[in-house]
């Protein structure tokens, strides 16, 4: 088996913000998009073909891999559901049996070899990983009896025991993707499925023609990039993976290190980067090139840093934080999570989360990370309130957007992009795309002077 077929066609609408001006799969983590780990997992397994389906803004995708021979981008159209997409793709397959893939998962590459050797040993088959914490109604489920897949629900309230990860299929299954019905049929009383064609459900009326459907568990690290806080927990774990293999400095042509500079771990720069005085690094830093760190900067723990950025005047990067390409932390400002590309922080201020490409923080932006009550932060995603375990405090601010001196924004909210967040507004709830939110001021004038104090 040597093709793979990646699905990078849908909206990525419970991402929002960050599919709003980029494929959802583009969404980067650790300064990379998504979909490129999986690609290069996939280099590494020796495939010959790597066929990206997408839709809405497939140049993106086209632009990053221009160099890679072995992807291939295909433009669908608006789909009406992975299954649609797949038939879309038919006459793009040239080998009788292919691996399919959601563009938006991260699935190591010693899972995908354990897809791969169990379809060649039974046939058709998927990779499946354990629900164990997530909640059930988020996904399309299975539950494995033995090694087989016995039963396929659509975000089922319980009785499912995984969720889908990969797809190991064949020619021949074809005939089940285009007869898709365009709607889930396997779910439980009262629940609502959208018109959708969806492979787990050409799968289950294979199961109930009488096919076998195999089933390897992940055993690795999973992640299924739905919501927001999904880009957090993937970035934290990947951070700290690739930061956690070094074993001592990696300094390249015109880098260096100034000899005041305290340093627990091991570090990476690239061409001409540098870490100045009296830095304080507690774990490993992996920086791209021309990037300047210094001048009392910490960065507690473990950290990506793209190329052209500048670090320093005694601000703090937390621990598993990544920083984009042409990027600014300054003086005295706190960050924990992501910033893509071209994002400034200045000034006392203090983040916590993700920000989208662009945008600007004005000086002393505060961002909460827990409600005074203690209770869980709730979000909500397409009108559905959710209580995220992990990251629900966090702040997520889109592309090209911007807050104004001394700006508030409370824990879990979210601001969209090409939008505002004006001088002093407290924000206590989320703030659409294109919108600019400002703060009105009852000013009280009255007469005073020295005739006030008895003169």
């Amino acid at each position: 088996m040597k093709t793979a077929v990646i699905l990078a066609a849908g909206s990525g609408t419970r991402i929002w913000p960050y599919a709003v001006i980029r494929p959802k799969v583009m969404v980067p983590v650790a300064n990379k998009p998504i979909i490129a780990y999986m690609v290069t997992a996939l280099k590494e397994l020796k495939f010959r073909r790597i066929i990206i389906a997408a839709d809405l803004f497939a140049g993106q995708i086209e632009n990053y891999f221009r160099l890679e021979p072995l992807v291939e981008v295909v433009k669908t159209g608006q789909p009406a559901g992975t299954a649609d997409t797949l038939s879309k793709i038919y006459e793009y397959i040239k080998d009788d049996d292919f691996l399919v893939f959601y563009g938006d998962t991260y699935i190591e590459k010693q899972d995908i070899d354990a897809l791969v050797k169990i379809y060649g040993d039974k046939g058709l088959s998927v990779l499946v990983n354990p629900l164990e914490k997530e909640n059930s109604r988020d996904w399309i489920c299975c539950s494995v009896k033995g090694n087989r897949i016995s039963d396929i629900l659509g975000h089922p309230r319980d009785e499912a025991t995984h969720r889908f990860a990969a797809f190991a299929l064949n020619k021949g299954f074809f005939s089940y993707i285009k007869s898709n019905s365009g709607l889930f049929t396997s779910v439980q009383v009262g629940m609502m499925p959208p018109a959708e064609s969806y492979i787990e459900m050409s799968l289950q009326d294979y199961i109930k023609d009488g096919g076998i459907v195999y089933a390897a568990e992940t055993v690795r690290t999973f992640f299924d990039i739905d919501k927001p806080w999904h880009i957090l927990m993937a970035n934290y774990y990947i951070v700290k993976s690739q930061c956690g293999k070094l074993k001592e400095n990696q300094l390249s042509e015109g880098a260096s290190i100034d000899k005041t500079a305290d340093i627990d771990g091991a570090v990476v720069l690239g061409k001409n980067s540098r870490i100045g005085k009296n830095v304080r690094i507690k774990g490993s830093v992996i920086a791209g090139n021309n990037t300047v760190i210094e001048n009392g900067a910490i960065i507690n723990g473990n950290a990506v840093i793209g190329s052209n950025c500048y670090i320093g005047n005694y601000c703090y990067i937390n621990d598993s934080s990544s920083v984009g390409d042409r990027c600014v932390v300054n003086h005295c400002a706190e960050l924990e999570g992501i910033i893509m590309e071209n994002v400034y922080l200045y000034h006392y201020m203090e983040f916590y989360g993700i920000i989208g490409r662009g945008t600007d923080l004005g000086a002393a932006t505060v961002c909460g990370t827990l409600r005074f009550d203690d209770g869980e932060t709730s979000h909500r995603i397409k009108g559905r309130k959710e209580h995220p375990e992990y990251f629900s405090g966090a702040t997520f601010i889109g592309d090209f957007a911007r807050t104004g001196v001394n700006a508030v924004i409370m824990p879990g909210r979210k601001v969209g992009v090409y939008s505002i967040v004006g001088p002093g507004v407290i924000l206590n709830e989320d703030l659409p795309d294109n919108t600019i939110i400002m703060t009105e001021q009852k000013l009280v004038k009255k007469e005073w002077g020295p005739n006030r104090y008895g003169w």
